[in-house]
């Protein structure tokens, strides 16, 4: 008997390890020391020396059961995107520079090109959101997963100075909200999405007019990345004064997380196009719209709130950074919370 036999196989995860630093080299920034493979990874404090107060941010989150999307279709490349974009996104909330990931991926059994085909959906969100990849794990677990199945999640330490914290504090009545469009639904509320839909191959190989590809593609599109554009805005001299990522649990539950007390959004449900997913998804499902705003993004995968002279200036730097922004809402004096209307 030997660590093989028991289910484990060592040589895969040098091959593994081998196949994906084409990917992992692509991330790099000036600020890391030594290269993959060490025991951890070295990140150097240049890139924040010069702040007055450089303040650490950082994220975690995994992917979900988008997941078992990735495993009906057998395409593993995307859903490393996902999994970048929800730390990422979280920190560049805070106002935050994403400085390093690390990933981590379980395994029933490592077949060491489809590791690589993950980490390299991992790489490509690090090289959107400017991050570099400096370390992860991969764990083979035999009995613990099964075979051709995996979980992916990861980890991300951002920085800002202390001073541009987005914080809500200085939000007022007046303020407007700008709304970043997502690419669909993201990496939040599949458990619904797979009650809704029948999940295996032709289900999600069915092509549907009103969405203009297949229904898996629709589902697999991987989260947008927005640090780019927060950064964006921030170059344009717009002081943000606070910022939400819608993820799971919606409008209701994300908004509310970005403001200060006495202070209340009001969005406009009509004031931006809904992606064809969710109609479709709210009809076939018979779901309440109030669960459907509670659960889903509907639509704007981030939302600012900027002082009314900002508004054009928001909107520009938004669009420069190649994303699609809309006015969605404004902030009113009143209990902390948010009504759709």
């Amino acid at each position: 008997m030997d660590y093989k036999n028991a289910g484990v196989d060592i040589e895969a995860g040098y091959k593994s390890v081998e196949l994906m630093k084409k990917h992992v080299k692509e991330t790099m920034r000036p600020e890391v020391l030594g290269g993959i493979g060490g025991f951890s990874g070295a990140f150097s404090m240049d890139a924040f020396k010069n702040m007055e107060h450089p303040t650490l941010v950082s994220g975690t989150d995994g992917v979900g059961t988008k997941l078992k999307l990735a495993f009906i279709m057998d395409k593993h490349n995307t859903v490393g995107i996902d999994c970048v974009a929800m730390c990422v996104n979280d920190i560049a909330c805070a106002g935050g520079e994403p400085l390093f990931f690390l990933d981590y991926i379980a395994c029933g059994k490592n077949y060491p090109e489809k590791i690589a085909d993950i980490v390299s959906g991992v790489a490509e969100g690090c090289k959107q959101a400017g991050a570099a990849l400096i370390g992860g794990e991969t764990a083979e677990m035999p009995g613990f997963y099964p075979v051709d199945e995996y979980d992916l999640a990861g980890f991300s330490v951002g920085v800002v100075d202390q001073k541009d914290l987005i914080t809500g504090e200085s939000l007022a009545e007046g303020d407007i909200l700008i709304g970043m469009a997502s690419s669909g639904v993201h990496s939040n509320g599949f458990s619904l999405v797979r009650s809704v839909f029948e999940m295996t191959k032709e289900s999600l190989d069915t092509y549907y007019d009103e969405l203009g590809a297949t229904l898996g593609e629709t589902l697999l599109a991987p989260t947008k990345i927005y640090v780019k554009a927060l950064k964006s805005i921030k170059d344009a001299s717009v002081k943000i004064k606070a910022c939400s990522h819608i993820t799971g649990g919606g409008f209701y539950e994300n908004v509310p997380r970005m403001l200060s007390d006495n202070t209340h959004a009001v969005i406009e449900k009509n004031s931006y196009p809904v992606p064809p997913i969710f109609p479709l998804m709210q009809k076939k499902g018979e779901i309440e719209e109030k669960m459907m705003y509670n659960t889903f993004n509907m639509g704007i995968g981030m939302v600012v709130a900027v002082s009314a002279d900002d508004v054009d200036k928001t909107m520009e730097a938004i669009r420069a950074a190649g994303e699609a922004p809309y006015v969605i809402g404004k902030i009113t004096a009143g209990e902390k919370g948010v009504t759709l209307v």
